[in-house]
């Protein structure tokens, strides 16, 4: 196994170990970037002199024996809508072309105080507004498994980084499945937690009543890894939760005896591409036999989650989209008359068509007359969504389906038929409207050999409880094969060695819960 093919907790291991350094760890990245992300396109800015500079501080932190959590000296990448100080932070629009930060968001703080080394920031769609990573005003990124794909989106660059071992993990965010659904179509695990559970300070806003940042990584071991140290409550963040049970990695338990799961009916219906509804019905089967009871319900108001999302969305997106006007910072258009036309041409000139299109659609179901019979009745069914959850979450642990209708479809696919893209977010948008959490891991990959990703849903502030189910499903289901390695069978059983280092991996978390270490 090259270094880049290792696991975050891996890599930490043999950093704690002695058998590598932050450094090597930093400059192999960085030698991957280089050689192959003019392939893929998952980066909009590499670090490279702040992250070799991160590096060297870390490794010496960490051999003084001040850091000793469990993502010390392991590099990740940061999706360009976080703000970093002293590195761009475009949202992939070309209105923020030059915005450089003076502070850096919260969740990347705290991930830095641990000793994590920030490498870049990755694509995505712009302003997080798209499924494809095709809206990015900085070019296309393309999935790892297949070049002619997309890897979704809008946290594309981060997914697609991870497959392609061009980082250990990543940060995304998720407004109504930008974590889960580039998770999916790339093969890697993806979590988007109970809102209020990660501080969104810093994270240049979309929909600020459904954006919820989270990690994706290559296993669930390190999702469990990540989760932990970015949970905390903020005073920077009015909607920051403080709770007490963010010790996720406690729940990597290969364990799911008499846990109830549900499966509703209304997520295997028409549209439902074979292969993905076949491969998330083997996964149920899998924790079936190792003790889960399964069982198919019905939940309502499935079919009203889409156009409730995207009144919602884009009419919180069109209220904090007005800042951006071309007076303190970003893109100023050269030739304007007055002031009302700078406004106009800077926005007409600096924001893309998605954005433009989700823009006008929040202004009019804002508008008098039209807010009471759109926004208005959007917010009452998004009430009567989270009430349907709670019932399910009376009779069951954890909610069980698919990610998306279908694997990654090819690029250029979606654009031409918005609707049909915004449609294809239907099992995702939900979770976001009632501020669940949630997790997408591989299942398995469709005839064209591209990733299958199953949908665990948990009531909220039951993070563990979807970790341990999907834990046990990962065991049981065994190494998932990467994008970039030849033999692209997701079924391949874990090797001795491989089960050896887990078991090590394991050890190594645990003393760092003992030390605190997750917490730096």
């Amino acid at each position: 196994m090259s270094m880049t093919d290792m696991t975050a907790a891996k890599l930490s291991c043999a950093i704690k170990e002695g058998r590598t350094t932050a450094v090597e760890a930093t400059q192999a990245m960085l030698a991957r970037i280089e050689e192959q992300d003019g392939m893929y396109h998952c980066y909009v800015t590499v670090d490279r002199d702040g992250a070799m500079a991160q590096a060297k501080e870390v490794q010496a932190k960490i051999e003084a024996g001040e850091l000793t959590g469990p993502l010390a000296g392991v590099p990740l990448a940061v999706k360009d809508n976080l703000c970093t100080k002293g590195l761009l932070t475009t949202c992939a629009s070309k209105i923020l072309g030059n915005f450089v930060p003076t502070y850096t968001a919260e969740a990347v703080l705290r991930l830095k105080r641990a000793g994590a080394i920030v490498l870049g920031k990755t694509n995505m769609d712009e302003f997080a507004m798209g499924s494809t990573t095709e809206t990015s005003a900085y070019g296309v990124t393309k999935n790892p498994w297949n070049t002619k794909h997309v890897p979704g989106g809008s946290s594309g660059g981060s997914a697609a980084a991870v497959a392609a071992r061009e980082c250990f993990y990543a940060l995304g965010t998720d407004t109504g499945g930008s974590i889960r659904q580039p998770a999916s179509y790339c093969g890697v695990v993806g979590m988007k937690p109970t809102y209020g559970t990660v501080s969104r300070y810093g994270l240049i806003a979309y929909g600020s009543s459904l954006d919820q940042i989270g990690p994706l990584t290559k296993d669930v071991t390190d999702c469990a890894m990540v989760l932990e140290a970015i949970s905390a409550h903020d005073e920077k963040d009015s909607t920051s939760v403080e709770r007490e049970d963010t010790d996720f990695t406690s729940a990597l338990q290969d364990d799911v005896q008499g846990m109830r799961i549900g499966i509703p009916n209304d997520y295997f219906g028409e549209g439902l591409d074979e292969d993905v509804k076949a491969a998330v019905l083997r996964a149920a089967e899998v924790l079936e036999g190792k003790g889960a009871l399964v069982e198919r319900f019905n939940l309502s108001l499935v079919e009203y989650a889409v156009p409730t999302y995207y009144t919602i969305a884009a009419a919180e997106a069109s209220s904090n989209l007005e800042r951006f006007d071309g007076i303190k910072y970003g893109y100023r258009t050269a030739d304007y008359a007055g002031l009302h036309n700078m406004y106009k041409k800077s926005r007409s000139e600096g924001f893309g068509e998605e954005v433009k299109r989700r823009i006008m659609l929040g202004s009019f179901v804002l508008s008098s007359g039209y807010y009471d019979a759109y926004y208005l009745k959007a917010l009452q069914v998004k009430a009567l969504i989270k009430r349907a959850f709670d019932e399910a979450f009376g009779k069951y642990d954890v909610i069980l389906g698919p990610v998306a209708p279908t694997t990654a479809p090819e690029l250029g696919a979606s654009l031409a038929e918005p609707i049909k893209m915004y449609l294809g977010d239907i099992y995702t948008i939900a979770v976001n409207l009632a501020g669940l959490p949630a997790l997408s891991l591989p299942c398995g990959t469709d005839r064209n050999g591209l990733p299958i990703g199953l949908q665990l849903i948990g009531d909220c502030f039951e993070e563990k409880k979807l970790i341990r189910a999907a834990y046990a499903y990962e065991k049981a289901r065994g190494a998932f094969r990467s994008g970039q390695d030849e033999d692209k069978c997701a079924g391949q059983k874990a090797t001795d060695v491989g089960q050896a280092e887990q078991a090590a991996e394991a050890g190594c978390i645990k003393q760092t819960e003992q030390e605190g270490g997750s917490h730096e």
